[in-house]
């Protein structure tokens, strides 16, 4: 759907820059990151952050946490992008990519910033707030809670897309368009929270289905800067991200090692991949200084989540990942990896988990004999992953099988349903108390609306709090036992003891031979 821009706004497109925002972004940012300068002995780059040498402590790393003795003749340096002024790696393409905007006439004093990020792309962009921008970034709720805890310091504004994680199979009815309109109405009700006309939002509404449907988080991002005059870095397709490593991060880590005699083209350089920007960057760098592949990119297990950065299948298809540039790519357990990140937190190490497993993949090529000399970026630090580094202990349990319910259901106040798109008819209220050999009667209903403001917010409604018991254990039932796990979770950290059936109503139809249409239906509030 084509948007008309305000009259009033049309100068932000007029190709002028804000002067204003210029100077300030100059002086209060550019200026204290590593940039170009010219300098009484030619051009230098001002503010680098530190390249250490780590040889030995990764050598006391491999000896003491995993039984290895790495060759005599190695040789490796950290690159520790924790140290920069912002505090990780992303800072870079920022700067570079805001620079730009600003230069160009695209951002201008007023106008609103909106981005995807998994963290520290938008921790970098709330540096704006310092110029009077405002910044709003579509996140998950899997983002560390030290990640959004940083964000909310920024003073970022979060919307959060995650909803009702629980399918409803069987039913006859697009499972894609259910979930697009429920997070649509969650995005709605947070833009008003911000203070935006919620009615410019209305109005592109079936634009913003199209990409929900898709889930096209990133498309969502450039939807709504183009609706309310606002910005986008589009950070995944910006130029600017890849071109701020090939023309400053590449050339910095060059003039460190040249003081330590060295050279880049003697090394091989291993990076986690986000956006690809850093890889890309730093590849197109020493293939057109030296002619050669020397880098390495390494990815998590598929099945894992590590801040900050993506998985192999999740990375094919993105615009900066170009396999064909890279000497290496590796498919590393970030299980494996955490004595590493542990180890060196001892040391007093800045580090934060995506360079624990670029760091625990450096180990495994020395230990295998793939080169001898290495650069490691270390994206970012470890404040925002405490809980990674803490001791393992048991975590609490937040779910049990039906069985396992019924041998206790005299332990329980009441059996609440959890949902935030569909509700139980009688039939299903029945079939969830015959199943736990209770009486009709002990099963509750939440509000959808209650249920979806939970989950979105992390805070009780009254209402709901209503159905739940002061004292006694909830069990929690939805549609196959991930919105309730969710609640369950939830609500245990609020003190209140609550545990989801696993499999939802379900796994109970299931067993009783009913069909879903049979005892659920769309929720009416």
């Amino acid at each position: 759907m084509e948007i008309t821009r305000s009259p009033e706004k049309e100068a932000a497109y007029n190709g002028e820059p804000d002067q204003d925002i210029l100077a300030k972004f100059t002086t209060r940012i550019k200026s204290k990151v590593p940039h170009w300068e010219e300098g009484a002995k030619g051009s230098i780059i001002l503010n680098p952050t530190p390249l250490t040498d780590i040889t030995n402590d990764l050598a006391e790393c491999g000896r003491t946490e995993y039984g290895l003795d790495l060759p005599g003749k190695i040789r490796v340096y950290g690159k520790l992008d924790s140290q920069i002024y912002g505090g990780s790696v992303k800072v870079r393409p920022m700067v570079q990519i805001i620079e730009d905007a600003v230069r160009t006439g695209r951002l201008r004093n007023g106008q609103i910033i909106f981005e995807a990020t998994s963290g520290n792309f938008g921790i970098a962009l709330g540096m704006l707030r310092t110029l009077g921008l405002e910044v709003i970034t579509l996140v998950s709720r899997k983002l560390q809670e030290g990640v959004i805890n940083e964000l909310e310091r920024q003073g970022v504004k979060m919307i959060d897309l995650d909803v009702d994680i629980c399918p409803a199979p069987g039913l006859q009815m697009d499972q894609n368009t259910i979930m697009a309109k429920t997070v649509a109405q969650n995005i709605q009700q947070q833009l008003s929270e911000y203070g935006l006309d919620t009615s410019i939002y209305d109005k592109s509404l079936p634009g913003v289905l199209q990409l929900l449907a898709r889930q096209d988080v990133i498309g969502l991002a450039k939807h709504l800067a183009k609706i309310y005059n606002g910005f986008c870095p589009e950070q995944y397709d910006n130029e600017h991200n890849m071109l701020a490593h090939e023309t400053v991060t590449g050339p910095e880590i060059d003039q460190q090692l040249l003081r330590h005699g060295y050279s880049l083209e003697d090394f091989r350089i291993v990076t986690t991949f986000g956006t690809g920007g850093t890889a890309t960057g730093l590849s197109n760098y020493t293939q057109k200084k030296y002619g050669k592949r020397n880098l390495h990119v390494v990815y998590p297990l598929n099945n894992q989540d590590v801040a900050g950065i993506r998985t192999k299948d999740k990375s094919i298809g993105l615009k900066f990942y170009r396999p064909d540039q890279y000497l290496g790519q590796h498919e590393v357990d970030f299980e494996a990896a955490k004595p590493l990140f542990r180890f060196f937190a001892r040391k007093g190490y800045d580090i934060g988990e995506s360079s624990a497993l670029a760091l625990y993949a450096t180990l495994q090529m020395l230990n295998y004999g793939v080169g001898e000399r290495f650069v490691v970026i270390l994206a970012d630090g470890v404040e925002k992953y405490q809980k990674t580094l803490g001791p393992f202990v048991e975590e609490k349990r937040y779910e049990l099988t039906v069985d396992e319910a019924r041998s206790s259901a005299q332990d329980y106040g009441t059996v609440l349903w959890t949902h935030t798109a569909f509700a139980p008819r009688t039939e299903g209220v029945q079939l969830i108390a015959s199943s736990l050999g209770l009486k009709p009667d002990k099963v509750r209903i939440a509000r959808a609306q209650d249920v979806q403001t939970l989950i979105s917010t992390e805070k009780l409604p009254d209402t709901l709090k209503a159905l739940i018991p002061d004292r006694d254990r909830t069990l929690l039932v939805c549609m196959v036992g991930a919105t309730s796990l969710r609640v369950a979770e939830l609500l245990g950290a609020k003190g209140m003891d609550a545990l989801s059936i696993t499999g939802g109503i379900m796994g109970l139809s299931a067993a009783n031979g009913k069909a879903p249409a049979e005892i659920v239906q769309m929720a009416t509030e």
